[in-house]
């Protein structure tokens, strides 16, 4: 009879932590099962590449998974190199002593026949007694006569002896824990989980998985070849459409497909997917961002976020590549000059094809700019106008010269000649800033203006500054320096001699505006409100609409009267009978001008009162 041999002090601290700390997914056992029996199926291979006495064909290595229900026992086999008892006692007796590792810097040099193995700590093995009470492995090595039999429950130790196996390779042999009120162990005897466990971490095995499914028929369940290691020529556009609905849950074809192969330091595969409309929550927190992670073909992370910028959240898809540093449980990356390296060229690709989209497919671009639009301008606001190079040549917006979109380089080459300044308006909708008495006024000019229409559009503008040398301006903010001098003196005569009533209409609104003068912007309308330069009345709206902002944010606010309409001659009028009267207009003016730039009024009963009692006084 065998004698029980202990694990060392530190690889039994090791295995406990292992098994309760580093882990946080149990199913990942399976996958860390048979990613061994690859690479052991990689072993032999490459051993036969070396030794022309070795016939061995990859269709031969074959890697299967059987179920013992009555006994509780999942059993997954393989034909690969296998181990001899030396081999089982270091490998297996000793935590964290890995033969893939040991194998691959025994390689390392051999740069004629690279080899991919991923198992590289020597725990992974071990993740199997989150989910068994028992594993036995019976192993065989590759041209030995002699099989052995490893044995252990995880807890005192283990045993090693002799045991009966026709062929090379190994099998393990997994019993099952009983399920209890807080685990559902019997999951893992179940055809249909192990199936889609498979699928999920293992499917781009390069060796077929047998399995029986539950209508007891032998089917290989892993796909093998993964569709982004093909050249582009071997696969298809319907390919590449079907395997995106199925791998991301879509109904539609995508938008646009992104294919990468990179070679160098590191290399990596990437097959990245626009989708074709707005993603389910994906305005919202509940929304996960980011791109699967493989290493070698094996399925390491669903949500990678440092895999792709904020700014370009809307693509799906996945990275694979041999080079990444895996923590000791592959369950995260260890943070590495590497994914910097992945992450800073998959920026730069996609935002290549966004530009070569807008130039050469815009109704396509259009579309993708109407359902992320929003995403590509929060990276240019979010990182406090850092991005504003990457970015600015994406971003499109509405226009008065225009009924499509427009780009701020087609605005620059539109631009009149001397024209020093990018004219924008923000409004609800484009209806109301087309109806705008600011914007009339800069139309009228032969200026284009752009109609900022989503929340964070004046936002972004502000922190970009400037476009290829041209600033920004508001037509509702500051001075605007579009009138001749012969027109700013006759507004100089009209404001000196209305300089009376301008001073008591200050004086009367004097708690809500902070100056009152005659207009150098308005066209056909009486009145407008505008906004010193700064902070400006749609800023104003969006900061005082968020929930923790506790203080009211308040721009700084003109009151301007058209110099040119009878409305000033009126009021000049009004004023030289009974100044008093002037405070109820005052009122009424203010409250339009509100009205007209969407902001609210402080009291619209008593300015429904004040309209009614002008009606009733001009009917008299």
């Amino acid at each position: 009879m065998t004698r029980k041999k202990q694990f060392k002090a530190e690889s039994k601290r090791l295995l406990d932590l292992m098994i309760n700390s580093i882990y946080t997914n149990k199913e990942i056992f399976l996958r860390e099962l048979l990613s061994n029996a690859s690479d052991a199926s990689d072993k032999l291979y490459f051993k036969s590449l070396q030794d022309t006495d070795i016939k061995i064909s990859k269709n031969d290595l074959q890697i299967r998974v059987d179920v013992d229900t009555e006994n509780r026992q999942l059993i997954i086999h393989d034909r690969g190199i296998g181990m001899n008892k030396e081999e089982l006692e270091t490998y297996l007796g000793t935590i964290a002593k890995s033969d893939s590792h040991a194998f691959k810097e025994a390689l390392s040099d051999d740069e004629a026949n690279p080899v991919d193995i991923i198992g590289q700590f020597g725990v992974g093995f071990y993740s199997a007694f989150m989910v068994s009470s028992k594993i036995e492995v019976i192993s065989k090595a590759y041209g030995h006569n002699d099989a052995y039999r490893f044995e252990s429950n995880g807890l005192d130790g283990y045993r090693i002896s002799e045991a009966e196996r026709e062929h090379h390779g190994t099998t393990i042999i997994c019993t099952i824990k009983e399920s209890t009120d807080e685990e559902d162990y019997d999951q893992f005897l179940e055809p249909f989980t192990l199936t889609s466990l498979i699928k999920t971490y293992s499917d781009y095995i390069p060796y077929p998985i047998i399995m029986k499914t539950e209508e007891d028929k032998e089917e290989t369940i892993n796909s093998m070849v993964p569709l982004w290691k093909r050249s582009k020529s071997d696969v298809s556009k319907e390919q590449l459409n079907d395997f995106y609905k199925e791998k991301f849950n879509d109904f539609e074809d995508p938008l646009k497909t992104i294919q990468m192969k990179v070679e160098g330091v590191p290399s990596f595969d990437a097959l990245l997917y626009i989708p074709k409309h707005v993603p389910h929550n994906f305005y919202s927190t509940v929304y996960e961002p980011g791109l699967q992670l493989y290493s070698r073909g094996v399925f390491i992370m669903d949500r990678n976020k440092d895999l792709i910028p904020e700014h370009f959240r809307f693509v799906q898809g996945l990275v694979d590549s041999p080079d990444l540093s895996l923590n000791i449980s592959r369950e995260i990356l260890q943070h590495d000059r590497q994914l910097k390296v992945i992450s800073n060229r998959i920026e730069r690709r996609i935002q290549r094809e966004l530009e070569t989209m807008m130039k050469n497919d815009r109704d396509e671009y259009e579309k993708l700019w109407t359902n992320f639009g929003s995403s590509i301008k929060y990276g240019i606001y979010s990182s406090f106008g850092m991005n504003k190079e990457k970015l600015q040549d994406l971003l499109l917006f509405n226009s008065s010269t225009t009924n499509q979109l427009t780009s701020l380089s087609e605005y620059v080459e539109r631009m009149k000649e001397n024209q020093e300044e990018i004219y924008f308006i923000s409004g609800e909708s484009i209806a109301k800033c087309e109806i705008s008495p600011q914007a009339e006024f800069v139309r009228s000019k032969g200026y284009e203006v752009l109609y900022l229409i989503d929340e964070i559009d004046e936002f972004v503008l502000q922190v970009m500054m400037n476009y290829d040398e041209k600033n920004f301006k508001s037509v509702n903010q500051g001075d605007l320096d579009l009138i001749d001098d012969e027109t700013k003196e006759a507004i100089e005569k009209k404001t000196e001699s209305s300089k009376d009533l301008l001073s008591s209409l200050k004086e009367h609104l004097s708690h809500k505006v902070d100056d009152v003068k005659l207009s150098s912007r308005l066209v056909s309308h009486p009145v407008c409100l505008v906004s010193d330069e700064g902070l400006s009345f749609e800023m104003e709206k969006v900061l005082n609409a968020l929930p923790e902002n506790d203080e009211t944010m308040k721009a700084q606010r003109i009151l301007e009267i058209n110099p040119d309409h009878e409305l000033l001659q009126a009021l000049n009028s009004m004023y030289e009978k009974n100044p008093d009267t002037l405070k109820d207009y005052a009122d009424i003016l203010y409250d339009q001008a509100c009205l007209i730039e969407g902001l609210p009024i402080e009291d619209p009963v008593e300015f429904s009162k004040k309209i009614a009692n002008l009606m009733i006084e001009t009917s008299k």
